[in-house]
């Protein structure tokens, strides 16, 4: 085995059948909380088992998905269900919009919190978080048998889902998966949450329930998952940034009385709920034009802003003009347009890299120099 990556988050949204003591049992029997409509089955100690091969984090959701599910968005309107599998969730069948709001409040926004503190804890140290969301399926849906073992689900992100996809199905009598039995593409999901719109790889694994009932299947599938993950994440290579969708909506589309809980520094990315009246919805091509303009305004400010030197740009936020350059040339590149270095870092500066040097770089004072230094910033 190679190095531990401890830039892995896993996460397991469902990964418990408990429910607040303050909502009782929600109206069901005992027997409701040992099945698949309240947590998936296996899924939270499979999580804790692979987090410990990792030696690496892991974020649970403490509530049955029954109370909140926090895999989808808060303004879902399966937030809370008042139906699962044909059963009527008593206490939920006729719940107010503002007891939803309550719940969220209380038991869904908190385990979001708690993988942006995870998330930034990561980044804090200079790393980019991978993360990979544990799920459990059952065996028989309405009467279908279903014939995968696992199912890798992602959306447009698929740095780390198709060399997982690849490497399950090099093993014998498997069957695999690929957004199956579910999508990856659900708005506002966890991993679209926390993945896409951070720019960071992902994956969310489906195990089927029969794999993992117990604990002997749980320590079976975690020894079989370690090195198929690390295969698939040494395929991958190094974690980095990359936006495939364009940034989510701002923070104001949050209810007042919630403003507290946005607020608070654990939550630097709180839950988007409906958009106040008279505030329309972006939809993703207008977000993306709006993107846009505000790069080429950054870009157009830089231009006029020459005393501003790309050593102290690096030394405060870790990037500078060529940085910009360089992304604009690597993002060209994923669509199939090839940029020289030069002429990509041209369009940031405005000109030739060396005429702009020759006209306002100033010689680097000792102090900037080392602080750079002592950085370990890469720079070229």
């Amino acid at each position: 085995m190679g190095k531990l990556p401890t830039n892995v988050l896993f996460l397991c949204d469902h990964a418990s059948s408990a429910v607040p003591p303050e909502l009782g049992s929600l109206g069901l029997n005992e027997e409701a909380f040992e099945s698949h409509i309240a947590y998936d089955i296996g899924a939270g100690a499979l999580t804790t088992a692979l987090a410990k091969r990792f030696d690496t984090p892991s974020v649970l959701g403490r509530w049955s998905r029954l109370v909140v599910d926090p895999n989808r968005g808060s303004d879902d309107p399966t937030v809370v269900m008042r139906l699962s599998d044909g059963r009527i969730i008593p206490k939920n069948r006729d719940i107010t919009q503002a007891q939803i709001e309550e719940r969220i409040e209380r038991y869904y926004a908190p385990y979001h919190a708690e993988i942006e503190k995870r998330i930034g804890e990561i980044q804090s140290v200079g790393q980019t978080p991978i993360l990979i969301s544990i799920h459990s399926f059952t065996p028989v849906w309405r009467g279908t048998p279903r014939p995968w073992q696992f199912g890798i689900l992602w959306d447009r992100d698929g740095r780390l889902a198709q060399p997982l996809i690849e490497r399950l199905r090099q093993e014998e009598n498997l069957t695999i998966g690929d957004n199956e039995p579910y999508v990856g593409t659900l708005e506002n999901d966890c991993m679209y949450r926390h993945g896409t719109m951070n720019g960071l790889p992902h994956a969310l694994i489906e195990v089927r329930q029969d794999l993992i009932a117990d604990d002997k299947g749980v320590s079976k599938i975690a020894a079989f998952l370690e090195p198929v993950l690390r295969d698939a994440l040494d395929v991958m290579g190094p974690a980095t940034l990359r936006f495939t969708r364009p940034l989510s909506l701002p923070s104001q589309s949050l209810p007042s009385h919630l403003a507290e809980v946005s607020n608070s520094p654990q939550l630097s990315n709180p839950p988007t709920f409906s958009n106040p009246q008279g505030v329309h919805p972006m939809d993703e091509k207008t977000r993306t034009e709006i993107e846009a303009a505000v790069f080429r305004r950054l870009v157009a400010h830089l231009r006029t802003r020459t005393d501003v030197q790309n050593i102290d740009m690096m030394n405060l936020s870790g990037f500078c003009r060529n940085c910009l350059g360089d992304w604009y040339r690597e993002t060209a590149a994923e669509k199939g347009i090839a940029l020289e270095k030069d002429g990509a870092r041209e369009l940031v500066y405005g000109m030739p890299v060396s005429e702009w040097k020759q006209l306002y770089q100033k010689e680097a004072s000792p102090e900037a120099i080392a602080q750079f230094a002592k950085s370990n910033k890469t720079h070229s």
